[in-house]
């Protein structure tokens, strides 16, 4: 998981306790931009083991949202990080307003995606080559998923699970959390509620 300054608190952690539910099949490791605390959004930090540079492949990279993604969009450092990993990644995942980082790095051409609904222009203005999905609770498109606002990372985390461990293992993850998972990516409520808005 990346994190960097100003990263939403449950846009990290709601899709990392469904993996780490997983009992050993994923080892999650924090990157980020150097080793070291690294402030939420909401003010919590948490610790970065891994400098994104010296990064080694991943099996999932997975970038999150938050306020500060209004500033790392230009970040070339960072951008052309999570473009390196992301080149080798069997799979790719933003949640939220973390679509904005996928989109600089180009990894959203010609890709049908999804962002937050409430950031929704701005988001989609970072990568006016992505097909954009207004509404979606997430999009999966091949090798990369692509969720909602904030909650919806965790259903689409869930949908990762189901499509690597099998649709068992992510029922039974929301199930040791206790969380009624949304299984249909096309269910969102707050397209809609906003639209009207």
């Amino acid at each position: 998981m990346l994190v960097f300054e100003g990263f939403q608190l449950l846009d990290v952690f709601g899709p990392l306790d469904m993996f780490g539910n997983l009992e050993g099949k994923v080892r999650i490791v924090m990157l980020g931009e150097r080793v070291g605390a690294v402030a939420s959004s909401a003010g919590p930090t948490v610790a970065v083991e891994c400098a994104l540079d010296s990064a080694p492949p991943v099996d999932i990279l997975m970038v999150p949202g938050g306020m500060g993604t209004r500033r790392e969009v230009d970040n070339a450092a960072l951008v052309a990080g999570i473009a390196r990993l992301a080149h080798t990644a069997p799979h790719v995942t933003s949640i939220c307003t973390g679509a904005a980082l996928l989109a600089r790095a180009g990894l959203l051409d010609g890709r049908r995606a999804t962002t937050n609904k409430r950031a929704f222009a701005w988001v989609t203005s970072q990568g006016p080559k992505a097909e954009w999905v207004k509404r979606a609770r997430w999009v999966e498109d091949g090798h990369l998923f692509t969720s909602s606002g904030v909650s919806a990372g965790t259903d689409m985390a869930l949908a990762l699970i189901a499509k690597i461990f099998g649709h068992d293992a992510a029922k039974e993850v929301a199930s040791i959390a206790e969380y009624v998972w949304n299984e249909d990516a096309g269910d969102d409520p707050f397209a809609t509620a906003l639209a009207a808005g």
